[in-house]
């Protein structure tokens, strides 16, 4: 019995990705969008990240120091999975090894915990200009707002560590077939050989507890927020920060309801389509959305390209008279 134990378990060399599981047509057509899509987002956050490196007047401003990092991660978050499902759409063996799935593991979820708290420091910003508008240059001070960015990168990639070393440690049963496109730690802790002891429950509780933390903090933000405008009499005032706010609270419900609607609600890892579709918007369509939401449809981020063509005009012109 122990023989064939150690027979039917092994710590893996790798695993094999089904995908999306479709014809050789569908995956063409597949191949294209993520392709466009991926393009388009790195376009997008490459435009805001510059935008406000090079504008005076928007480097300046906490809320846009929050914002280019922010599009820093949405870069790093879309480039952990779309490169590796364009790969697996045009090769005809999936197979990825057990570092590089752990690595994509930790990567994709380190990222997105560090987006949890991001959308938590953009909150408190706007709790902050809108309920203390007399303090905020002083509380958001250049110093206070890069050690804020700096707390979200750091506590973002602390909280997995734990749960990648565990899994680490475990043997898998063959086959090691991971029913989706990337190595999510479901799929792949329902391949480990028993007993797997507490490390679903510890991957739960760090989930949930990352998850529920920042929700609660991003509702209470926003709540006072908007409790605030409402008692506001300045009306113009009222109705340009509703605006903004608006866009914020739909950047939040996009990530937080597709991610906690995945993970956190019972049955949430549901039929495999439903799962892989869900993974697929917030892996690869929020981080396209994200900076159209937030910046490019601002009026300060709009001026701010409009100062810079300007500046790109002259500097065309002055070379062409010389």
């Amino acid at each position: 019995m122990d023989k064939m134990a150690m027979d039917n378990s092994s710590t893996t060399e790798g695993f094999v990705l089904l995908g999306f599981g479709v014809t050789a047509q569908k995956q063409f057509l597949l191949l294209i969008f993520f392709a466009i899509l991926y393009i388009l987002t790195l376009v997008e956050n490459i435009i805001v990240i510059l935008l406000v490196f090079l504008d005076a007047h928007l480097s300046q401003l906490p809320m846009y120091t929050l914002l280019s990092n922010f599009s820093w991660l949405e870069i790093c978050y879309v480039t952990t999975t779309v490169p590796r499902m364009l790969f697996d759409l045009t090769a005809s063996h999936r197979t990825i090894s057990f570092q590089a799935c752990l690595l994509q593991f930790y990567s994709l979820f380190s990222l997105g915990s560090t987006e949890f708290f991001f959308l938590s420091a953009m909150a408190l910003d706007r709790y902050l200009a809108v309920c203390h508008p007399l303090h905020y240059l002083q509380i958001m001070s250049p110093k206070f707002c890069y050690a804020l960015v700096s707390t979200c990168w750091i506590l973002g990639f602390l909280g997995y560590i734990v749960p990648v070393t565990l899994i680490s440690r475990l043997s898998f049963c063959r086959p090691n077939i991971i029913n989706h496109f990337l190595c999510d730690p479901g799929p792949v802790l329902s391949l480990a050989c028993p007993p797997v002891g507490n490390v679903p429950l510890v991957c739960r509780i760090i989930m949930h507890a990352i998850f529920v933390s920042n929700v609660l903090f991003v509702v209470f933000s926003y709540g006072k927020v908007i409790f605030t405008l409402i008692k506001s009499s300045n009306q113009g005032s009222r109705k340009k920060a509703f605006s903004t706010i608006s866009m914020h609270l739909l950047v939040v419900t996009l990530f937080y309801g597709s991610v906690g609607g995945m993970y956190l609600i019972p049955g949430g890892e549901g039929p495999t389509v439903i799962t892989k579709a869900i993974t697929v918007f917030y892996a690869t369509i929020t981080p396209f959305v994200n900076p159209l939401i937030y910046c490019l449809r601002n009026d300060q981020v709009k001026e701010a390209m409009g100062r810079l063509l300007r500046r790109i005009m002259r500097s065309m012109l002055m070379k062409g008279t010389v």
